[in-house]
């Protein structure tokens, strides 16, 4: 019988990547009446040099071990005490989030370190102006949250993530815990943080079922610590052969009739 549900965050309940598109947009268009480049153009090639950028640092292992992605690199500030492996990242990011734009503006024939530092402070401005819910998250966590013990479970720095839940409060009454990988050491796929959840809720395995959109991280660690999983498959992607899933829907009220 099914006890609880472990709901994934990002682009799950929370729609961060247009948060991220939006964010770059903005900044891009204050870009654009600056330089002259197109803001579309211009975005596409932030996002290249930051991508390529983050790998360069030496807190990028612990990055991946964690589950932060360049884009929260541009925007988060990393001050969590209780890892070498943020406290690397708080003496990193500044100058990586500098260094993207600046390298974004040379790409383009602009040698201005000014103007790029005022485009990499820009862009947390908008993207704490801006956050996004996909229109039925609250509505199926309201009728789920009745049946069912609710758990949060996200990959990323603990002081961005509450920033990010601090910008939609109406999310954590939902939850009877709220896990965040660099609190617990480890990420998702590792299976180690499933096991860990399934303890705080006094749960086996086939109690509990894992909803995440990304086959790599949610649905693969599931299956890792032998746990039934939900694809929330939105973009209606093509699976990857490697990683069976459970079920599979386009969006969260789909969840309703499912369950």
């Amino acid at each position: 019988m099914i006890k609880a549900l472990m709901f994934d965050l990002d682009d799950t309940l929370l729609w961060d990547k247009k948060s991220v598109k939006e964010s770059f947009r903005a900044v891009c268009l204050e870009a654009e009446k600056e330089t002259g480049i197109d803001h579309e153009f211009f975005e596409q090639t932030v996002r290249n040099k930051a991508a390529e950028l983050y790998a360069t640092y030496e807190s990028y292992d612990f990055t991946k071990k964690i589950g932060i992605n360049p884009f929260e690199g541009l925007w988060g500030e990393f001050d969590d005490k209780t890892n070498i492996g943020f406290r690397r990242m708080h003496q990193d990011m500044p100058d990586y989030q500098i260094k993207t734009w600046v390298s974004a503006l040379h790409e383009h024939g602009i040698n201005d370190v000014d103007l790029g530092k005022k485009l990499a402070a820009r862009f947390p401005y908008h993207r704490k102006k801006l956050p996004f819910v996909y229109e039925d998250t609250f509505e199926v966590l309201t009728k789920l949250k009745n049946k069912y013990q609710l758990f949060l479970l996200t990959n990323g720095s603990p002081t961005l993530q509450d920033k990010k839940l601090e910008m939609t409060p109406q999310l954590i009454p939902y939850f009877d815990y709220i896990l965040v990988s660099g609190a617990f050491g480890v990420g998702k796929p590792d299976p180690s943080i499933f096991e860990h959840s399934l303890q705080l809720l006094n749960l086996k395995p086939s109690e509990a079922i894992m909803i995440g959109d990304n086959l790599l991280t949610d649905i693969d660690g599931a299956n890792k610590a032998g746990m039934k999983n939900i694809w929330i498959n939105r973009e209606r992607k093509q699976p990857l052969g490697n990683i069976p899933f459970t079920n599979e829907v386009s969006s969260l009220s789909e969840l309703l009739t499912l369950l």
